[in-house]
């Protein structure tokens, strides 16, 4: 009998692979590259006309005859309408001077640009949404959502309020203390399984909210203690912290006795289920409601890395949440002049 020789086709489906990912990361940095130039020459348009309005008082008669000037001589040429070429000059007058943030604006696409500049205050807020918007390649649409939910005062309020728990478990820095759901669609009096299988049917989405390094690992996550079974809510797995991320959802107010439960679970996790290389794993309690202080004297003794957060699923108001940074920014400062010394 012959031996039969079979052909193995493991290499060159490898290197074929390997192709498509040059060809992709050329197609990358060809974009990038593309995108960075008309960001420059948006940036060289913005200067010129800010220096025709102040020094020959050019207006929107004249930018008018500007832009239809430039699309006469370049037929079917984009993205230079009259509220363009303002928004250009917008552009440069808001980012010049401000080498930072000129150089993170080359980074996104100019749809995002405008978006950030017509939605953001000041230049912190203005920072925040351009380095999230490059590091995560938000399209137009995440950006939008991301704006509309108010992540960045949320990120700061959680930052201002969390700053003690961060300090003890650094990898927490990666979760906030409030979490917007509204693309759940659910009624206002639900369960906790109808909660649960609403994130999963619109995990894309809940993704979006919890950030990009999170992947899923499984939904009511069985775990076995001795011979007692039990399951997370949901496990995720983060690339960035490198670590198992348990999430436990709570129909209601907070109770201190909810993070017994987590920390059980994590410490079930990190012995049975963490692999060597990873890092301990993370725990978030997902509420309704939760009560600061009773969460602050909740956590100052657990050893665990864990946060309490709560939920929304209605999209919040922008200025109750700068209102409150604002506030809780006072009481920072006030702490901090009363304890100079202290340490």
């Amino acid at each position: 009998m012959k031996n039969i020789i079979l052909e193995d086709t493991t290499k060159p489906t490898t290197d074929f692979e390997a192709i498509i990912f040059i060809i992709e990361k050329s197609r990358e940095r060809a974009f990038q590259a593309i995108n960075q130039e008309l960001i420059n020459m948006y940036w060289e348009i913005g200067a010129f006309l800010s220096n025709k309005v102040k020094t020959e008082n050019w207006g929107k008669s004249i930018v008018m005859e500007f832009s239809s000037y430039i699309q006469s001589h370049f037929k079917g040429i984009k993205g230079f309408s009259h509220q363009n070429l303002w928004r250009m000059k917008q552009f440069f007058e808001i980012y010049n001077g401000n080498e930072k943030l000129s150089t993170l604006s080359r980074e996104i696409s100019w749809s995002n640009n405008v978006l950030i500049m017509m939605t953001s205050k000041t230049d912190e807020e203005r920072e925040f949404y351009l380095i999230i918007s490059s590091k995560n390649n938000y399209t137009y649409r995440e950006l939008e959502r991301q704006i509309d939910s108010c992540l960045y005062e949320r990120s700061m309020i959680s930052a201002e309020k969390n700053q003690l728990i961060q300090k003890k478990h650094s990898a927490l820095a990666s979760l906030r203390d409030s979490y917007v759901l509204e693309f759940v669609d659910i009624p206002t009096k639900h369960k906790e399984k109808d909660l649960r299988k609403a994130i999963i049917a619109n995990l894309r989405d809940f993704l979006l909210e919890f950030g990009r390094d999170f992947s899923l690992m499984g939904e009511e996550y069985r775990i076995q203690v001795g011979n007692t079974d039990f399951s997370i809510d949901l496990l995720f797995y983060n690339r960035e912290l490198s670590c198992m991320v348990a999430i436990e959802l709570k129909i209601g107010r907070f109770k201190p006795e909810h993070l017994g439960q987590l920390e059980f679970y994590l410490e079930a996790l990190d012995k049975d289920v963490k692999k060597a290389n990873e890092n301990p794993s993370v725990g978030l309690i997902l509420c309704t409601k939760k009560d600061d202080t009773v969460v602050e004297y909740a956590l100052n003794r657990s050893l665990s890395p864990a946060m309490i957060a709560e939920y929304k699923t209605h999209l919040p108001e922008k200025n109750i949440l700068e209102n409150k940074l604002r506030e809780l920014r006072e009481i920072m400062e006030n702490y901090e002049a009363e304890n100079i010394g202290d340490d």
